[in-house]
């Protein structure tokens, strides 16, 4: 076999590959749609939690206006995503159109079902956990749910000493506080808070487990501009490693860095986006001891 052969063979097996990779990663986003609608319609908007974020706001208006949770969704977010395609272009936002305008549709069709329970602290954990685990399989499919988070992604363009968290616990904390004021309920608010907060906790279980951190190694052509994105956008600190490949005799820069867990999607996005083709390595650090981490002198608990 030539060695133009075998090229064209190996390109032809990786678009295979790809195309197997994207129709699996929409079934799974399809599912996680279904799953995040149903705890939507039937544990939290019934029992008229509002549980932050743009689904949060859709069950407040939904009681104002009458109108359904699932096309308030739906609504909401076409501004929002008409702001991500200007900052971010549409491929961007191709696969947030598809999780949105789901979303939207199988809430409204389950809605008519009503609560399967009218148990608050079931419907928190119930709601929560649907929530949570749809998420954390959209985001692992490389797609997003909008809202938020798109808000979020251009505030920190323009803003970028403000904290993600920070931003994400004051918006949330802006619409629980509202769903008192519009539901005339303290305990409901209360119980909102706690669906955020499980939320936020088991999402954090699903993308990344119990590791307090990650160590990235990437190889790539593109070392270069993928060193620049992860200093910009993520802001962590990134080290290159000279390195020789052993068949080729190429040298090349070996990008090593430690990143806390919550980033670890970002950073491994942003190799995806300027190299699909690189090679990289993704593995767990108990702990990490340096500027950013724990002081090397501190004690261990």
């Amino acid at each position: 076999m030539t060695e133009k052969a075998g090229t064209e063979r190996s390109l032809q097996h990786s678009k295979k590959r790809s195309w197997k990779k994207w129709v699996w990663d929409y079934v799974v986003i399809t599912i996680a749609c279904v799953f995040y609608a149903a705890g939507v319609s039937l544990f939290l908007d019934p029992n008229s939690l509002a549980p932050g974020g743009v689904t949060g706001i859709a069950i407040i208006l939904n009681r104002i206006t009458r109108v359904e949770t699932g096309t308030l969704i739906w609504l909401i977010n076409i501004p929002i995503m008409a702001l991500g395609t200007w900052k971010f272009g549409v491929k961007f936002i191709l696969s947030t159109l598809y999780c949105t305008s789901l979303i939207s549709a199988v809430t409204n069709l389950l809605a008519p079902i009503g609560a399967l329970t009218q148990d608050p602290v079931v419907a928190v954990l119930a709601g929560s956990t649907l929530m949570a685990v749809s998420m954390g399989m959209i985001f692992k499919a490389g797609a997003t749910t909008g809202g938020t988070d798109i808000i979020v992604k251009v505030l920190r363009l323009h803003f970028p000493h403000l904290k993600t968290g920070a931003l994400f616990l004051l918006m949330d904390a802006i619409i629980v506080t509202a769903s008192a004021f519009v539901f005339q309920n303290i305990d409901r608010a209360i119980y909102a808070g706690l669906t955020v907060f499980l939320s936020s906790v088991i999402l954090d279980a699903v993308l990344y487990g119990r590791d307090g951190a990650k160590l990235i190694y990437i190889i790539s052509d593109a070392s270069d501009a993928i060193t620049a994105r992860l200093l910009e956008e993520l802001e962590i600190g990134v080290t290159h490693i000279q390195g020789v490949g052993a068949y080729s005799g190429k040298e090349k820069n070996v990008i090593f860095c430690a990143i806390r867990k919550q980033l670890a999607p970002k950073a491994e996005a942003i190799v995806r986006e300027e190299d699909p083709l690189a090679f990289m390595i993704v593995t767990s650090a108990s702990e990490i001891y340096g500027e950013g981490y724990k002081s090397i002198f501190s004690e261990k608990l």
